[in-house]
C-alpha cells in the first residue's frame, strides 16, 4: 500500500495524523520519507529556456492560438 500526505507546513502534522497512520498500517512494516515539497512552477521558471517557452506559450493561449487534438481511445 502506498500512501500520500501532502501538508502546508510541518506545523501541521498532530497526533490524528499519526494515529491514522497506524491504523492504516496497523503492524505493517513501513518506511517515511519526508521530503519538502516544491512549487513546480518557480523549479520551471528558474531556468532561462524553460521561462522563456513557458512564457511564449501563457501568451499564445491569451491569443487563442491553441491546437486542440484527440486521442483515440484505443491509444489510452
Amino acid at each position: 500500500m502506498y500512501t500520500t500526505y501532502h501538508f502546508k507546513s510541518a506545523a501541521d502534522i498532530n497526533m490524528d495524523i499519526l494515529n491514522a497512520i497506524k491504523a492504516a498500517f496497523k503492524e505493517k512494516p513501513i518506511v517515511i520519507t519526508i521530503e519538502e515539497e516544491i512549487d513546480e512552477t518557480a523549479f520551471l521558471m528558474a531556468d532561462p529556456a524553460n521561462k522563456a517557452m513557458l512564457l511564449k506559450s501563457i501568451e499564445q493561449d491569451k491569443n487563442g492560438d491553441t491546437v486542440s487534438f484527440t486521442i483515440p481511445s484505443d491509444e489510452v
